[in-house]
């Protein structure tokens, strides 16, 4: 059965983080980067020689007096061992900025930041461009020691070990290429798997996946 889209909420359980709508917020604030961190303790920039990190956005607020919307569909339907999924309705290019807002709200509410995937479909995020930029052995060392939130392409899943929650913004590539990233990325996903993107194209590719 397709998802249907919902407000943007996040839940792990009966309870959980709350996403606000990716339609109709602001304009896009800078990119948050990772590091290790809590929501209330963004991490510096890159000691050293080599480009400073940009230091990441302001914790965003949750809308006041926000409606809960019923827990989301596990898509599985047996023994709880597969992870849940939830739909973050948006557009193409603002997909990944739909995927951060997810990120943040996770964060604060209470997740590790190791506990984290973030994979692109389309365009890398900014920041594994820039620590790829410094060699793929740095870049996959911070994969390794699972102490913050991590950003990869989705093509690059096979190298990339399970995490509690997986977060995939679906900002470009072909339906099947995003099918097999959604297949991948279930299999990634220890507890949730939030997929940001546009709903039709989405509920396709979960079809194929599942």
């Amino acid at each position: 059965m397709p998802l249907t889209p919902e407000e943007p909420q996040i839940h792990e359980s009966a309870q959980g983080p709350r996403a606000t709508p990716a339609a109709g917020r602001p304009a896009p604030t800078p990119r948050p980067v990772p590091g290790p961190r809590t929501a209330a303790s963004p991490r510096p920039g890159r000691p050293g020689p080599g480009p400073a990190r940009p230091a990441p956005p302001a914790a965003r607020q949750q809308t006041a007096g926000a409606k809960p919307t019923p827990r989301p569909e596990n898509r599985s339907g047996d023994t709880g061992n597969e992870p849940q999924i939830q739909l973050i309705p948006a557009p193409l290019d603002g997909a990944l900025d739909a995927a951060e807002e997810a990120v943040d709200l996770l964060l604060e509410s209470g997740r590790a930041p190791g506990d984290i995937l973030v994979l692109t479909t389309g365009e890398q995020h900014p920041w594994a461009t820039h620590e790829l930029s410094f060699g793929e052995a740095s870049y996959w060392a911070q994969h390794d020691a699972r102490d913050d939130v991590f950003f990869a392409d989705a093509s690059a899943l096979d190298r990339a070990a399970a995490r509690p929650v997986v977060v995939v913004a679906v900002n470009g590539g072909d339906d099947a290429a995003t099918a097999r990233a959604l297949r991948a990325a279930l299999t990634r996903a220890d507890a949730l798997l939030i997929v940001c993107g546009e709903p039709k194209r989405i509920n396709a590719a979960l079809g194929t996946a599942l």
